[in-house]
């Protein structure tokens, strides 16, 4: 019986380490999805750090190649210095429509990337 029970705590702490390793993802739903003061869902993730974006409905990237925008599952490997442990990202709280990529020169503005590795949020001024 002290086995099962010794098994059975194991499991449940298991269980809970997932739980609250999954709650850090950005993307695995432990966050809010919906923006309460502005009133959108929080559709798209800016990368600062390598200026894309992921959709979260679709689950896919946003990013620039040569130029172009492209769409992808994963972002390449390399690409601009990107590394999976360097996930630095803000969610765009006032946009839910299909072309994020439109204001990618403002969000450069509003979310610059320090060489610290963070980003840093510029206030903004109400216009009231």
């Amino acid at each position: 019986m002290g086995i099962v029970k010794t098994l059975i705590t194991l499991f449940a702490l298991f269980g809970i380490q997932i739980s609250i390793a999954q709650s850090d993802d950005p993307y695995s739903g432990g966050v809010p999805l919906f923006d309460k003061v502005t009133n959108c869902n929080l559709r798209y993730s800016y990368f600062p750090n390598i200026e894309a974006y992921f959709d979260t409905q679709k689950s896919i990237y946003y990013y620039k190649e040569n130029g172009e925008w492209k769409t992808e599952k994963e972002i390449p490997e390399g690409y601009r210095g990107y590394s999976i442990y360097n996930k630095i990202s803000v969610y765009i709280t006032d946009y839910e429509d299909d072309n994020v990529c439109q204001f990618l020169k403002s969000h450069k503005k509003l979310y610059p990337y320090s060489a610290k590795g963070r980003v840093k949020q510029v206030p903004t001024v109400s216009k009231g």
